[in-house]
């Protein structure tokens, strides 16, 4: 109910920028190109969390950008859900491989206290504006939101990383049935903000944890996480190429084995500066 009166009243009242305030536009040109005027990049923490895919952002979480997110995410504005829509396909992009495949985005899940409070899915939200774009420049992309969370979490806010890492390890999983769904695309898992990478690195454990049971394939975790490693030393060589994990050929036959990527809206600033040469 309260997403359908937002809707509505975003229709009907005035509006101000979210994220300078200027009157009567919900974006203002200034304020949308900090969101999606950049260069996407890739984005690291420090430290980085154990199995962190390789993640794309389009923009530095700071001023009119923090702004925008946290007006969509806890003030429901949701008319910004097509410009955040629009920053993230552009991370998509950025680390999507061969543009003959499909991409699957993954939404990575919000606890549900934390959906009925905000009256929304931001997340899941963006992820189908994301889509939406892709397809609308000729790129085959859809949502599969196949991660829930199977118990409960502490909320992340004021833990440093390896807090969180603790906080979110083992907490989420692939819905019974999802299997299937995140066959034949390349996976990408898509959040509204990467901070210390925990959640992403966990939704990736996830996500390898399932595809990897698969035609009696096994996921070797070990090796996925290597094989991140040797990505990032070795720059793009992986692009648009698959990366089976367990059995060869029975994930690859699957469609499954492929290697996981991510993107998200923002990032903290000093995430971009990482040298990856």
């Amino acid at each position: 109910m309260r997403g359908w009166w937002q809707d509505l009243t975003d229709l009907v009242l005035p509006a101000e920028c979210s994220g300078c305030g200027r009157p009567r536009t919900v974006l203002c040109p200034k304020c949308r190109a900090a969101l999606t005027g950049a260069v996407p990049g890739r984005v690291r923490p420090v430290p980085e969390p154990p199995g962190l895919p390789v993640v794309h952002a389009a923009a530095p979480y700071a001023d009119q950008v923090r702004a925008t997110l946290l007006a969509h995410k806890e003030r429901g504005a949701l008319t910004l859900a097509r410009p955040l829509g629009a920053a993230l396909a552009r991370a998509v992009r950025a680390g999507a491989g061969r543009r003959e495949v499909p991409l699957l985005l993954v939404p990575v899940p919000s606890a549900r206290g934390a959906v009925r409070a905000r009256g929304h899915d931001p997340v899941r939200r963006i992820a189908l504006a994301a889509a939406g774009e892709l397809r609308r420049s000729g790129r085959r992309a859809r949502v599969v939101g196949v991660l829930r969370q199977r118990r409960a979490v502490a909320d992340q806010s004021g833990l440093n990383s390896r807090q969180r890492l603790g906080n979110v390890a083992g907490a989420l999983e692939v819905r019974a049935g999802g299997v299937p769904l995140l066959a034949g695309g390349h996976l990408v898992l898509v959040d509204d903000l990467m901070t210390t990478g925990a959640s992403l690195a966990e939704a990736a454990r996830a996500v390898r944890e399932a595809v990897g049971h698969i035609g009696g394939s096994r996921t070797v975790y070990e090796r996925a996480t290597r094989e991140g490693r040797e990505e990032r030393i070795g720059g793009s060589r992986e692009e648009g190429r698959n990366a089976t994990y367990g059995v060869p050929g029975k994930a690859r036959a699957n469609g499954t084995g492929r290697l996981v990527r991510a993107a998200v809206i923002a990032a903290p600033p000093d995430s971009f500066e990482i040298n990856w040469n």
